[in-house]
């Protein structure tokens, strides 16, 4: 257990660092100019699930690289075969996010927020594809063991993004904020493929693509980047119903979903550090062990979460309102939103388990029921019961998936013994 959360420090902090680049790039265009924040949250309601999910294609890599982490050489080919694979992951991604200013026209977004993006989805296109580019490396130096270099690229975007995003917006407002991205997406790049490189024992270089294998990868990689998609899409339903209980309760919810955020980033790390021991396991006693452990310390960090929530939550909630009406509702939630959080937590390991064991498509599955059920009732229990009844919902949802998940992940943990 102290293996796997010293292997886990290092990934949550590698999120810390993501995370405060992107509070930077939030705070200095809200002190720039209203209409640019607007714009640029507009452009993240589309970059942030388009993200997420060339992500999560690429952590499908992870099982298949783990089974050579004792000969890192002979991961070479999958490695390769990784970049077709993360490199359409990211196209698809770049065209989503460069089709923002036609969504949001049609979505009725006003014109001076949509002019006002300019360059910025170009500019972000760009990033993503330079992204993809690395072919997963983050997922690849896990599965390897090497879980402290993960930190490196990260806190290269995360330093660059907001030195540059400082230096560039009072000239060039959102285009800066696009070129700051590029230019530590590229320097990320960098850093991960030097590190790449180290931890392989020399260059991948590149060939032509094996179809087989490739198809191997997306059948564990593509379901595992619908999972994403969906819950990104239905939590975006979610926030939907939310703001239609009015602006207090809209404000209240937005404060409490950045709030979960905070508390799921140590779970994530958890159960991403956790895949490569699964997926060397030798038997369904040892894969279950392994994923019991990460699911014990998952449910552990989000349970020092909520602690430090409960008890610091006046002091906390001030950071993000100062309307007393918001900091009441978020307060009076906060109790709901710590077990539709610790619950989530929970079915994350699981998830992250079946994605281990090469059954991502499970987790879709489960998740298409779980997360089906959740947008079907968003708009009716908002109606009736408001946030309160939201995050009740949200709370139930987990709970099902967290059940669906550990049931579907002890089953499919008993082929291992044939």
């Amino acid at each position: 257990m102290i293996a796997l959360l010293r292997a886990a420090v290092p990934l949550f902090l590698a999120m810390v660092t993501g995370m405060i680049g992107s509070l930077v790039v939030t705070s200095v265009l809200g002190r720039y100019d209203t209409v640019a924040l607007a714009a640029f949250a507009v452009m993240t309601a589309v970059l942030n699930p388009a993200s997420a999910t060339v992500q999560g294609a690429l952590r499908g890599l992870g099982p298949f690289v783990a089974q050579h982490r004792d000969s890192p050489a002979a991961a070479v080919p999958i490695v390769r075969d990784a970049r077709w694979l993360s490199m359409a992951a990211g196209a698809a991604g770049a065209l989503a996010v460069i089709c923002v200013p036609l969504l949001a026209h049609a979505t009725g977004v006003p014109g001076a927020v949509v002019r006002e993006l300019g360059a910025l989805p170009y500019l972000v296109a760009v990033y993503l594809v330079v992204f993809a580019s690395t072919g997963g490396a983050s997922t690849i130096l896990v599965a390897l063991g090497r879980n402290r270099s993960v930190l490196w690229p990260s806190l290269t975007f995360g330093l660059l993004l907001s030195v540059l995003t400082v230096a560039l917006v009072p000239s060039l407002g959102l285009t800066g904020v696009g070129i700051a991205w590029v230019a530590g997406g590229v320097a990320a790049a960098v850093v991960a493929s030097l590190l790449l490189r180290r931890a392989l024992g020399g260059p991948i270089g590149q060939a032509r693509p094996r179809i087989g294998e490739i198809v191997k990868l997306a059948r564990v990689s593509v379901p595992l980047a619908g999972t994403v998609l969906i819950k990104f899409a239905v939590l975006g339903v979610v926030t939907l119903a939310a703001g239609g209980t009015g602006a207090r309760d809209t404000a209240a919810h937005a404060v409490l979903t950045t709030l979960t955020a905070l508390m799921m980033m140590a779970s994530l790390s958890i159960g991403q550090v956790a895949v490569p021991e699964i997926a060397r396991a030798a038997d369904p006693a040892g894969a279950r062990r392994a994923n019991r452990t990460a699911a014990l310390l998952a449910l552990a960090a989000s349970l020092a979460g909520a602690g430090l929530l409960l008890g610091f939550g006046p002091a906390l909630v001030t950071l993000f309102s100062d309307d007393p009406g918001v900091r009441e509702r978020v307060l009076a939630l906060l109790p709901l939103m710590a077990l539709a959080s610790m619950a989530d937590a929970a079915q994350a390991v699981q998830g992250t388990g079946l994605t281990a064991l090469k059954r991502s498509g499970a987790s879709l599955g489960y998740f298409a029921i779980g997360y089906g059920l959740l947008v079907l009732a968003a708009v009716p229990v908002a109606r009736t019961w408001g946030i309160t009844g939201l995050w009740a919902a949200m709370a139930v949802a987990n709970v099902l998936l967290l059940v669906l998940q550990g049931t579907g992940f002890h089953r499919h943990s008993a082929r291992l013994a044939r």
